[in-house]
């Protein structure tokens, strides 16, 4: 079958550009795009010097422990090494520590669904905590996994990233979506899941959530994980969502770590005073490093077309 031709497109409502081509996947290489990524993806440190492992984890002032202090499952430390804090006027804000097991060997992509919805209802209840704070504008969650997508431990941990600052893009977002809102009295996301759902793009969904490869992707293999249901944040998922949301999300991981072998990230915004905002996750294979292309014009190419991905997590 011949390549399809470029395609130039643009987000769902910001002015943010992607260059699908498909036929960048035939050029040559010195050595394969996915060399050692394998090795990349896990950190050399072992169990005996891993500061998340019992017993030279210190839970003392946690801020969140699952379980008993002796056999916890999940704990919540204030991050030792953080770029905001509450104390810092200059740089104000709060930076979290999920670890999500006490097993040194065990990865997300080994989770239970159980224990994936464990670890979204801890999000929970440290968003509704900091969102307490009337000095907090913006809570970022997120897991960074492999060396290539940031992370500088290999046990498994994600992390809350909550400051007094909104960040300039999502301040743009919040106000596109209020413009679409008033011009056509619907929620922009509402919209794209009705589309979605009907689209090559659909990889999962049931009656709470929806999982699809974006229109517009920026990263290979790109996925976007969105409650059906107009929520602005993850206070406010049901049990049936949380359970939803762990059991396509463990089905994602899994692809992309035993099949494409590759490290990604996952995070999710939110905007504290903006309930128009709606709520999803997006997860994001690290196949490929931005070069000049993007780097010099802000254009994204991909050469993995979102209907391609898609295809790929549905196994088919």
């Amino acid at each position: 079958m011949h390549p399809k031709k470029s395609e130039l497109r643009k987000d769902y409502i910001q002015d943010k550009y992607v260059i699908i081509a498909p036929r960048r996947l035939s050029r040559p290489h010195g050595r394969d795009v996915n060399f050692d990524l394998a090795s990349l993806a896990k950190s050399s440190v072992k169990k005996e010097n891993c500061v998340f492992c019992p017993p030279n984890l210190k839970i003392n002032g946690a801020l969140l422990i699952v379980g008993g202090k002796k056999d916890w499952q999940i704990v919540v430390l204030k991050n030792k090494y953080p770029a905001v804090s509450l104390d810092n006027p200059k740089a104000y804000g709060s930076q979290e520590v999920v670890v999500e097991t006490p097993d040194h060997k065990l990865q997300m992509e080994q989770f239970t669904t159980k224990q994936i919805a464990q670890i979204l209802d801890v999000y929970a209840m440290r968003t509704k905590s900091l969102m307490d704070n009337p000095k907090l504008e913006y809570i970022l969650i997120f897991k960074n996994n492999g060396g290539r997508a940031g992370a500088s431990l290999q046990h498994a941990h994600s992390q809350i990233f909550a400051t007094g600052f909104l960040p300039p893009h999502l301040l743009d977002k919040s106000q596109r979506v209020q413009a679409y809102k008033l011009q056509t009295g619907r929620c922009v996301y509402c919209d794209v899941i009705a589309q979605e759902s009907k689209s090559p793009r659909l990889i999962y969904q049931d009656d709470y959530m929806i999982a699809f490869a974006p229109y517009a992707s920026l990263y290979n293999y790109e996925v976007w994980l969105m409650p059906k249901r107009h929520l602005d944040n993850v206070t406010n998922l049901s049990a049936q969502e949380i359970a939803s949301t762990a059991r396509m999300l463990q089905k994602i991981i899994r692809k992309v770590v035993y099949d494409l072998k590759l490290p990604y990230n996952y995070y999710f915004h939110q905007v504290v005073h903006d309930e128009d905002q709606h709520l999803y996750i997006k997860i994001t294979p690290r196949g490929s490093a931005w070069a000049g292309v993007e780097i010099g014009s802000g254009v994204v190419v991909n050469p993995v077309a979102p209907e391609e991905a898609a295809r790929f997590y549905r196994g088919k």
